[in-house]
């Protein structure tokens, strides 16, 4: 059987790593070449949610509001979600060390700016170039992880990735918020610079190519189409907010609107080039893989429900507990470091048993935590209690996020490795977006139908908390019946 045929199942047979592959790095690389990529994505990743409490301090100190202030982390979703697309073009197109670099130095050159950035629009600027460089580095991880871990040891290695992508978001408060108790902004992107440094002489140092690039030409019609529509629907997201307050209606809907159309247009040429013969901009083929569009539409779920509560929580702790900054960061880092330390351990579980045992667990237990917190969190609770919910909240998504990314790439043939990477990394941008927008939202319309029935300031703000955690709720007893359909795929 083909690699890329469809087996009676609807599943496409996966290569495992121990296919033969042009210029593999021999085992005593692959080390190093895992670990600095794990580690340059974690602080990537860590970096798209650090200034989340350090907004006040910027609108202070830059004279700016708050939404303007809030464009420092629409502008990186919104470049991360033009950006990622293209991705599975540049890794078949350039080198694997050719794409390292640029990503190394686009990000290093950003946080570097951003160090020394005067202005709003500089930081800014800042942000869109670390934005191009993180795209860049998160599909390249995964596809490496594949190409070069062999499959029984596959799911402990997809626990440290699934490190970088559920703990990094989650410690992104805490961190800031023990930097700004000392320091100022800038110092954010200070603590970053030692660490990229040290991860790109490193890279340079055992970075090599295990695939071979092929000249194919990009497709600029399919790339305005993605940044339009991708960019069009993040943004129509960023402002749900001000949507349900009444400010700036049209253009959000607009943006909105037109995103969609053409994501649509674009979902058509890129299967119309497929026809044709010639190379996508992102091949879709891998969404025709039940076990893969399973497993995403769990990961996107309960990712959407952690990325909506990570921003919720503090916004609750502050305004409805009046906790200060520093505390916030202190109470949400028991469950980022949960997560953290669990990965590996659920990888190893994962090479053990498969996924439905972990996986289905997993999403009931964040389900279950986002129902406990819609009914205990009110304006009388206690740090202990908030921390009591958000540790099982980090262990649940440390189980669903580990196993259903080994399991949802292990089931695509080699050659769609980096195209499912980057179809999985944009759908998460948007997954992000959506679980911010969704718990801000309701958080903003629990509040003021609670202040308008006479509630203190303090009240509607827990009772606006209740109403986000109820999306989390919904959206994770989703995950969990479709992450009961799962199955290992079939191998070749």
């Amino acid at each position: 059987m083909h690699a890329s045929t469809p087996t009676p199942t609807g599943e496409m047979p996966a290569l495992g790593a121990e296919s033969a592959r042009p210029s593999a790095p021999t085992s005593t690389r692959v080390t190093p070449i895992i670990a600095v990529l794990v580690v340059s994505a974690f602080v990537m990743i860590l970096n798209e949610t650090l200034l989340s409490v350090a907004l006040p301090v910027l609108m202070a100190d830059l004279s700016i509001t708050a939404v303007t202030a809030q464009w420092l982390s629409t502008g990186f979703m919104l470049t991360m979600a033009v950006v990622i697309p293209t991705t599975g073009f540049l890794m078949t197109r350039l080198s694997v060390r050719t794409v390292f670099t640029v990503a190394m130095t686009l990000f290093l050159a950003g946080t570097v700016l951003a160090v020394i950035a005067p202005t709003f629009g500089v930081l800014l600027g800042a942000r869109v170039i670390q934005a191009a460089g993180t795209a860049m580095v998160l599909p390249l991880l995964m596809t490496t992880v594949l190409a070069l871990v062999p499959l029984h040891a596959r799911g402990l290695v997809m626990g440290l990735v699934g490190v970088v992508i559920s703990a990094a978001p989650a410690l992104g408060p805490t961190i800031s918020g023990l930097i700004l108790e000392h320091g100022t902004w800038h110092h954010l992107f200070v603590m970053m610079l030692p660490i990229i440094v040290v991860a790109l002489v490193i890279g340079l140092l055992f970075m090599r190519n295990y695939t071979e690039p092929r000249a194919v030409r990009i497709d600029v019609l399919s790339v305005v189409l993605s940044a339009i529509g991708f960019g069009g629907i993040i943004y129509a997201l960023a402002s749900i907010s001000a949507i349900v307050d009444g400010q700036a209606r049209l253009v959000p809907l607009l943006a909105g609107t037109l995103g969609l159309l053409s994501l649509a247009v674009f979902t058509a040429r890129q299967i119309r080039l497929r026809a044709r013969g010639a190379e996508p901009l992102l091949d879709l083929r891998p969404l025709t893989v039940r076990t893969y569009l399973i497993s995403i539409l769990v990961i996107l779920l309960c990712f959407a429900t952690m990325l909506g509560t990570v921003v919720a929580l503090p916004l609750y702790m502050t305004g409805a507990l009046g906790m200060s900054t520093l505390a916030v960061g202190l109470t949400m880092l028991p469950g980022a470091a949960a997560s953290g330390l669990l990965g590996p351990l659920v990888g190893h579980l994962y090479d053990r048993v498969g996924p439905l045992p972990i996986v289905v667990p997993g999403a009931a237990l964040m389900a279950l935590v986002s129902w406990a917190s819609m009914l205990l969190l009110d304006a009388d609770a206690t740090r202990g209690l908030i921390v009591a919910l958000n540790v099982p909240l980090g262990i649940g998504m440390s189980m669903v996020m580990t196993p259903l990314m080994a399991l949802s790439l292990g089931a695509l043939p080699k050659e769609l490795y980096g195209h499912g990477s980057a179809i999985l990394n944009t759908l998460q941008q948007l997954a992000g977006a959506l679980g911010t927008a969704v718990f801000i939202a309701l958080m903003t319309l629990g509040a003021a139908v609670a202040a308008e029935s006479g509630a203190g300031a303090a009240l509607a703000q827990a009772s606006g908390a209740t109403w986000a955690f109820v999306a989390g709720g919904v959206m994770c007893t989703i995950a969990t019946a479709l992450a009961a359909t799962l199955r290992r795929p079939r191998r070749a």
